[in-house]
Parts: C-alpha cells; structure tokens; sequence
C-alpha cells in the first residue's frame, strides 16, 4: 500500500466525519442529534472499540466493534456494527488495516469470534470479507418495526 495511513481510536472532534460517511453509507440522512447521542454513548462504552484511518489531511475511513459475551458461545464475542472507506480510497488496503487492527484486538482480549453482517443488497461484499479471512456461516433474520 503506498498510501500513508494513521490508526487511532475515533473521539469526540470525529462526529461529523463518522456522520457523513453513516449518512453515505446507508444512503440516507440520519437525525443528527439522536445519531450524536448514540455516538457519544458507543465512544465511551469500553466494550466497544472505534477507529479512525486517516492520512495527513483527511479521513480515509473506519471501522466500529462492539464486544459482548455471549451464553451459546460461553465468552466474549465482538462484531464489527459499521465499516466505510471512502469510495476513492477503496481497494487500496485502509480496510485490510481497519480489520487487522480488529483482529490484534480480538486476539489480545481472547475473544472468541469476530462477526460481521452486510446487507444483501451489498453483495460485493460478501468476497470482500472472504478475502479478508471471514467464512460466510450464519444467516441472519430481521423485522424493522
């Protein structure tokens, strides 16, 4: 990867740059004053872990994990809730960092798994994280109310 990238845990100052790329990310604009509550929670709840790659000048993307034990798996178990890179900076590895930066973490705190969900309609994804090392095994059902 040639381009320079700098990992750190996401802060208060990078609310409105993890609101644009959610905004983008769900194609829709989100009601920013619940979405800075929720933000606001998530950054400060220990179990959760979110980064920021940057370079000099601009973000790149990032990435959020939130950690919870788990009965069926008998221990902590995180799943990775949203995941941007910016379309220009895609295919350049700022995701492969994102996700070994999840991965080190995982190791260090003996989790028992890293999860993640994507959208079917996202269906170039799933390669994505097949090549990121993660094994397509669970379905999962929703109801939106």
């Amino acid at each position: 990867m040639s381009l320079k990238v700098n990992i750190r845990k996401v802060e208060n100052e990078d609310l409105d740059f993890i609101y644009k790329a959610i905004c983008e990310l769900d194609n829709e604009v989100l009601d920013f004053e619940v979405f800075k509550m929720i933000f606001n929670e998530n950054i400060s709840n220990p179990r959760n872990l979110y980064l920021i790659a940057e370079n000099e000048t601009v973000g790149l993307g990032f990435i959020s994990f939130h950690t919870q034990n788990l009965l069926h798996h008998c221990g902590l178990v995180g799943e990775i809730q949203e995941f941007f890179i910016h379309q220009k900076y895609r295919g350049q590895g700022v995701g492969r960092v994102l996700i070994n930066e999840i991965l080190d973490f995982a190791e260090k705190n003996a989790l028992k798994s890293v999860e993640v969900t994507t959208n079917k309609k996202r269906v170039e994804n799933v390669a994505i994280y097949e090549n990121l090392g993660f094994t397509l095994s669970h379905n999962k059902f929703t109801i939106y109310k």
